[in-house]
């Protein structure tokens, strides 16, 4: 309460005074006003000589008419005057005299503002008021109907491409790498990674999937081999003992050449080979140990662990945030690009659903009210603030001079009709007057 109170004050003191100026246009409205002034004073005038001549001609004996036309006037008299001390007293003290509870505008200005905000909260901020009048309009309904429109949905994509644009434009490259890298660090030191691989690879090998790469490595072996024999040789040759003859050293390395070359085309050709068997038997036996197996998911861990360390994978997932940034900025750009299309897509789609499912539209009007409730609920001492505090920052003198330059001339209607009905009044008890003999 109190820190409310504080920011009430100093709302108030930063208020300029002259923020509700008198403008140019306040000055010809107020030009009217005086016109109906005079008009007003004018009516007052003219009944005042009808009284006096009136009254001249009762005494010189003109006949009893006068009577009548006398007590008119001066009914009519004290109407204009009861309606001018009422219509002035709103703006100023009547004569200059500070007679109570006159000048009400520039001495209640305050009072006034906290009363039209107090009006305003509790009649137009309430959230039966809100929500009954959100429910009328259908918003879902419209706004469906609205996007259904493809130039509608046009707009809305091109401002969205906009809007991402500028975030990403504003959003600094730095700050955003070491976000998404801190993110990916932590998530992949939190999660183990050993089980789900497992569960993959276990998938993978049931349905044969691991054959095709078992297919490529046999085949890219063999091109190897046949490409670099004299290197194989040459390293049987190299690892033979010293005492062996040349003749045996090479002999064994044709030999073990002529053997792997024969074992990798048999299982180059041969589904059914039994090193393929033996393969799949191991990707099996991985699989349950990457799921089961303690050492092995310990091993894997700390595998992970030291390949996330390395500098290089730092850097390829820091730069991660570039590529993806430049990608989006691309899409977002290019009115044909498959972001955009899709987008549009959705827009329309979302709007033809929103404009025919009855059940969508209530969704959404339910979603709409129930958000603005909790903002006119939420803050409606803030809003209901601005206006007092906006009203409690207008010069008395200004605001009392606005008003009456926007008012006044209806006001002074009232001048001239209390002069009128007043008149009327009189002239009403005097007949009746005359009539029972009084």
């Amino acid at each position: 309460m109190e820190r409310t109170k504080a920011v009430k004050a100093d709302i108030r003191q930063s208020a300029p005074l002259g923020a509700f100026s008198y403008s140019p246009a306040d000055e010809e409205k107020f030009r009217g006003v005086r016109r109906m002034k005079t008009t007003a004073t004018g009516l007052l005038l003219l009944v005042a000589l009808v009284y006096v001549l009136a009254k001249w001609a009762q005494n010189a004996g003109a006949g009893g008419w006068t009577g009548y036309v006398a007590a008119a006037a001066e009914a009519g008299m004290v109407g204009a005057m009861a309606d001018w001390f009422a219509v002035t007293a709103l703006f100023r003290h009547p004569l200059g005299v500070p007679i109570p509870h006159t000048a009400i505008i520039p001495t209640k200005k305050d009072q006034l503002g906290v009363t039209l905000g107090g009006f305003v909260g509790e009649n137009f901020l309430s959230s039966d008021v809100v929500r009954a009048r959100l429910h009328a309009i259908g918003i879902g309904a419209r706004l469906g109907a609205w996007l259904a429109e493809p130039a509608h949905a046009d707009r809305v994509t091109a401002e969205l491409s906009t809007a991402l644009r500028g975030a990403l434009t504003v959003l600094r490259d730095a700050d955003v790498q070491a976000v998404v890298g801190e993110a990916i660090n932590r998530r992949a030191d939190a999660a183990e990674i050993a089980p789900g691989l497992g569960k993959a690879l276990e998938r993978i090998v049931a349905d044969g999937g691991h054959r095709e790469m078992v297919d490529l490595v046999c085949v890219k072996a063999n091109d190897w081999l046949v490409l670099h024999g004299d290197s194989v040789m040459d390293a049987v040759q190299g690892g033979a003992p010293g005492w062996t003859p040349r003749f045996v050293d090479r002999k064994v390395g044709e030999r073990v050449y002529k053997e792997l070359l024969r074992f990798l085309t048999e299982m180059r050709d041969m589904p059914e080979h039994p090193a393929r068997g033996a393969l799949d038997r191991f990707f099996a036996d991985f699989a349950a140990d990457l799921q089961s197996d303690t050492d092995t998911r310990v091993r894997v861990e700390r595998l992970k662990s030291e390949i996330l360390g390395r500098s290089e994978v730092q850097d390829v997932i820091a730069s991660a945030w570039a590529s993806v940034r430049a990608m989006i900025i691309s899409a977002a750009e290019d009115e044909r690009s498959e972001l955009r299309l899709r987008v549009r897509a959705s827009l329309l789609s979302l709007g033809t659903r929103l404009a025919t499912d009855g059940r969508l539209q209530s969704k959404v009007d339910g979603w709409l009210e129930g958000a603005a409730v909790y903002v006119v609920t939420t803050y409606r001492d803030e809003i209901t603030s601005l206006i007092t505090d906006t009203v409690a920052g207008w010069d008395a003198e200004h605001t009392s001079r606005k008003i009456e330059a926007h008012i006044g001339r209806d006001l002074q209607f009232i001048r001239i009709n209390g002069t009128v009905v007043g008149a009327l009044v009189g002239l009403l008890i005097y007949t009746v007057s005359r009539a029972l003999g009084a």
